[in-house]
């Protein structure tokens, strides 16, 4: 691949080796704000960032994670079975519209997090919470105490007293 090539791919700077060796502050200043491509023959090696090689890192070990939860969402969708020992199970409490939302939620998420390492963090607590809402609506004596409003009703709390020095 020529480095014309690279270039428009990775949308970097190029550097030779030798200018690397003469240079570096000038190659590490433009590494500071997007990738660098060192070449050195036909050989090519990427300098950035440490935050965006964690990020890129996390991505790629969470896509395939993100991709087998949103297929089983789509297959749900699509009134296909989950096995009762499916790992996304829990997605079956759900109808077709909130399965639809937590779809479209996760994967706006996802396009955040690659940009973002915070929204890692963001990604997985809207995964926690849809998971944690799931176990509720699932859970048995959650759902009657829901559905029996008026045998629970509220009440009030005296007022508190004071306790007077002595």
């Amino acid at each position: 691949m020529s480095s014309t090539m690279l270039s428009y791919i990775y949308s970097d700077t190029l550097f030779t080796a030798t200018e690397l060796n003469r240079q570096p502050g000038k190659v590490l200043d433009h590494a500071l704000e997007h990738p660098v491509t060192i070449t050195r023959n036909d050989e090519h090696f990427a300098l950035l960032r440490r935050e965006k090689v964690s990020s890129l890192a996390k991505a790629a070990q969470n896509g395939e994670y993100l991709i087998e939860l949103l297929s089983a969402a789509f297959r749900l969708r699509l009134d296909e079975k989950l096995g009762s020992e499916h790992p996304h199970g829990w997605l079956k409490v759900f109808d077709k519209d909130e399965l639809q939302d937590f779809i479209n939620e996760v994967t706006e998420a996802y396009r955040s997090a690659v940009f973002s390492e915070q929204a890692w963090d963001e990604l997985e607590a809207i995964i926690h919470e849809w998971h944690e809402s799931a176990l509720a609506i699932a859970n048995l004596d959650l759902a009657h105490a829901f559905s029996n409003k008026d045998e629970y009703d509220e009440i009030p709390l005296a007022q508190p007293f004071t306790k007077k020095a002595l």
